[in-house]
């Protein structure tokens, strides 16, 4: 059984996804755009790259240096309505258009507007693989339509650390990035339970199908929240559960199972 989850596992992480790259313009801020970037890249290559806004607004001015550095193209929709976002229903539309014409594998909404949560919901049921960045402020509901859900927070926190880090040469011991989250009793729970689900009769689970496992329940999990870079060194700070290192004999390479004590 745990065989099959790690290949399957593997065929997942390993698969090139083509992505469309859908941003709201009116609630995301333009800065670290390039952050973004390079997580979306992370998951896969994005095939479209489109922002929406009514760029006559001067709100909306920053983002213009910013969309030719990194080639993205933007999408005039008018304000028809004072106090409406006017990105959403040209962002929804071209989402579906892309649906059924793009070839896409997956999508990735970034915006901190509970509008799209339809729209994700919808794409998942299509089959595709939904990526949302936002603000730690965006509703539950779109969270929760997301495959997985970042948080833009730590895209700023992460440069800035790593800025830091590099300007003094001085690292944490124990952190990997400034933390927007605190490791709690609910998040402990989650993490025991999880193991608990899949775990084989010895007790012991695979991290990789873990971390897919808690990403299923609360798609804005991310250790880089609580400060750290990989799963790995989060539950090293959680006391009561166990960790055991296993050789594979391929390039010094090891996986790492664990279980609750």
């Amino acid at each position: 059984m745990l065989t099959r989850h790690k290949a399957k596992h593997t065929m997942e992480t390993t698969k090139e996804l083509k992505l469309a790259v859908l941003i709201d313009a009116d609630n995301v801020p333009y800065s670290n755009i390039k952050g973004m970037l390079e997580e979306v890249a992370k998951y896969g290559t994005p095939t479209f790259k489109r922002i929406y806004g009514d760029w006559t607004k001067p709100t909306l001015s920053g983002w213009k240096t910013v969309l030719l550095e990194n080639a993205i193209t933007p999408i005039q929709q008018y304000s028809y309505t004072v106090g409406k976002n006017s990105s959403d229903s040209a962002l929804i539309i071209d989402a579906m258009d892309i649906l059924y014409t793009g070839g896409v594998d997956g999508f990735c909404i970034v915006s901190s507007d509970s509008d799209f949560t339809r729209l994700a919901t919808r794409l998942r049921e299509a089959g595709m693989k939904v990526i949302g960045i936002g603000e730690k402020k965006t509703p539950s509901p779109f969270i929760a339509s997301c495959n997985k859900f970042i948080y833009i927070e730590i895209l700023h926190k992460e440069a800035k650390y790593q800025a830091q880090v590099k300007t003094t040469a001085k690292a944490s011991t124990k952190k990997d990035f400034l933390p927007v989250a605190k490791i709690d009793e609910e998040l402990i729970l989650l993490i025991s339970e999880s193991i608990n689900d899949i775990a084989e009769e010895d007790g012991w689970v695979f991290l990789g199908v873990l971390g897919n496992l808690i990403l299923k329940k609360q798609p804005d999990f991310d250790p880089r929240n609580y400060g750290h870079k990989k799963l790995l060194d989060m539950i090293k700070t959680i006391d009561g559960i166990e960790i055991d290192k296993r050789p594979t004999g391929k390039n010094n390479i090891s996986h790492f199972y664990v279980r609750t004590k």
